[in-house]
């Protein structure tokens, strides 16, 4: 009855090696559809390296991803022009323009 009173060896993180000959990081297996858009379909693809490592590197992977789909958000805020700035204001949006 003494084996009762030992206290249990915590459980791994899901996702966490367990040991050297356990099994390491499982990819989730999430499908990723393409948005169309070739910056935002860049980062989905991105997300798929989280699915390698381990659970404290996921960090630098979400933020990598978070950071890119932020830039290509504000791109198009910037609006189609040579120069990337802004349209004047007033002036029409290039999707108000179709025929």
């Amino acid at each position: 009855m003494s084996d009762a009173m030992t206290p249990a060896e915590p459980e791994p993180e899901p996702g966490e090696a367990e040991g050297t000959d356990g099994p390491g990081p499982q990819p989730l297996g999430v499908a990723r559809t393409p948005a169309g858009d070739p910056a935002v379909d860049a980062r989905l693809v991105r997300l798929a390296d989280a699915d390698h490592l381990a659970v404290s590197g996921h960090l630098e992977v979400y933020e990598d991803v978070h950071r890119g789909l932020r830039d290509a958000l504000s791109a198009l805020d910037r609006g189609p022009g040579p120069s990337g700035a802004p349209a004047a204001p007033g002036a029409p949006a290039s999707y108000d323009n179709r025929s």
